[in-house]
């Protein structure tokens, strides 16, 4: 006989956060929103891997998640999952890109050398859109450094094309540089001390092994939650499957990516088990999310296969049919709360905390906050980020409004088959996802910081300064549809007005 729940699932929409006491310590500039991404004993004391210095990232989808997106995200302190459904070459090829974009220590991509002419510095620059070219023996990026050229130093119209780059570079001798194994904040004290935009590093024999740049230090301070390795590049994910992973992670790997996550519109399976098995025997130091999962059972099976985070959600997305089309899944809310418990079960039992992410169902910035409290460590999505000016679709004009296209993973449009992957054809056998738009939203930075204020602002009601206190202290009521009703603006007419505070 089949198995019936004797509650019905809940979706976030239903759940309000009852105040909590607010001392006087408990005010906006305090709150942590910093957050684990994969497994660690913390019973013992371990440090997570990875961490996020916000708790969002962005879904595994080729109308969401590419290498600008990635780097966008990152230095509002997320990760990005970079969607797998490409070839292999392209996406290690993304990765690679957000690895290089930013390290602080920035191999030149433009390069010259001193016996080239004016004209090839301006090809140059239209090439990379970089205007400092450093000029090395060679003329690559890492030869022996002669000079800097930047456009400041010829006037187009005054050089003839044909004049070598020699008569009018800054000098090796006249430059200001840093050896090999500065750290960064010793390289930006001579940047500011000389009051030059870049600082070539060199090593021992005046070959050039990186730049740093001014600029660098000026986009820290207005993204302070900047998410870094230790190499001080972004952090970025990758999604993967079921079918090429022995060949489509290594190269993730050589290209530089964090962390991966199995992407499978249901992860309770014995293809999801064996990939973890045969990754971790493989390459031990992968980090490897799963999912996605709606119950215990399904969370404990990951667990014990290895997922180094697991993904909770069946059918909850915008874009998402699986439950019109199959009649499977679970409330988004409903299925975090279990979950939950069951994350919390395991590392009772084991010492072992395996984050937990909470993907679909976010309509509103306050579920992200609801999600977290049930006991979510970081939320998935696809929608919120895809209104972007980052995200890789195109921007539409649509009867006077501006829109962006979004489509799901299951849609005829992505083709990506091994997301739905049951171990038969290759094939697409029925649609589970829609093709859309959603309505344009500008920047991603300004969109994650109002979302992210809201957050740290309703933490505060909640007399909560961290994720793991908010977890603890929180109060969750479930309410009726004429509560959620009386919730929205109600018996008033709204005047419309392009003011909004």
């Amino acid at each position: 006989m089949a198995y019936y729940y004797e509650e019905p699932s809940h979706t976030f929409a239903e759940y309000l956060l009852i105040p909590g006491y607010t001392s006087e310590d408990c005010i906006p500039d305090n709150v942590s929103l910093k957050t684990p991404v994969v497994r660690y004993n913390k019973k013992a004391g371990e440090k997570p891997s990875l961490t996020m210095n916000i708790p969002m990232v962005s879904a595994v989808m080729q109308s969401v998640s590419d290498d600008k997106l990635a780097i966008a995200l990152a230095k509002e302190g997320g990760i990005s999952f970079i969607f797998g459904s490409q070839t292999i070459e392209n996406q290690a090829a993304m990765v690679a890109r957000v690895k290089a974009y930013k390290a602080g220590f920035v191999t030149s991509d433009s390069n010259i050398r001193p016996d080239q002419t004016i004209s090839e510095v301006v090809e140059l620059i239209k090439a990379t859109g970089h205007s400092t070219i450093a000029v090395t023996s060679d003329g690559s990026a890492h030869g022996k450094l002669e000079g800097i050229i930047t456009e400041r130093d010829y006037r187009i119209n005054h050089v003839a094309p044909d004049a070598k780059v020699s008569d009018y570079m800054t000098p090796f001798a006249k430059l200001v540089t840093g050896n090999d194994g500065i750290t960064l904040s010793e390289a930006n004290d001579l940047i500011w001390a000389h009051k030059v935009n870049q600082l070539p590093i060199i090593d021992k024999n005046g070959n050039l092994v990186s730049m740093v740049f001014r600029k660098d230090f000026d986009n820290h301070q207005v993204y302070p939650n900047e998410n870094l390795d230790a190499q001080h590049r972004y952090i970025v994910g990758a999604g993967i499957n079921t079918r090429d992973y022995m060949e489509r992670v290594p190269a993730l790997l050589e290209a530089g990516v964090d962390v991966l996550c199995l992407d499978s519109s249901e992860g309770y399976s014995c293809w999801q088990g064996k990939a973890l098995h045969d990754i971790h025997a493989k390459w031990p130091n992968a980090k490897v999310g799963a999912g996605n999962v709606v119950d215990r059972e399904g969370f404990m099976y990951l667990a014990e296969q290895g997922a180094d985070f697991v993904k909770i959600g069946i059918g909850g997305g915008s874009i998402c049919i699986t439950r019109e089309t199959k009649g499977i899944g679970r409330g988004q809310a409903t299925a975090t709360i279990e979950v939950a418990k069951a994350r919390d079960e395991y590392y009772a039992k084991t010492g072992i905390y395996i984050p937990i992410c909470s993907d679909g169902g976010v309509v509103h910035d306050y579920h992200i906050t609801l999600a977290l409290a049930m006991g979510a460590d970081f939320v998935m999505q696809g929608r919120y980020f895809a209104r972007f000016d980052e995200s890789p679709t195109a921007k539409l004009n649509i009867n006077g409004s501006y829109v962006k296209e979004y489509w799901g993973e299951g849609s005829n449009r992505a083709r990506n088959w091994q997301r739905y992957d049951l171990g038969g054809k290759k094939m697409l056998s029925f649609e589970e996802g829609v093709d859309s738009y959603v309505p344009y939203a500008g920047h991603l930075h300004d969109g994650v910081a109002l979302t992210t204020s809201k957050i740290i602002h309703t933490m505060c009601n909640c007399g909560a300064l961290s994720i793991p206190e908010l977890q603890e202290k929180a109060k969750i009521t479930l309410v009726s549809q004429t509560t959620i009703s009386e919730g929205s603006a109600h018996d008033v007419t709204v005047r419309n007005t392009s003011i909004r505070s």
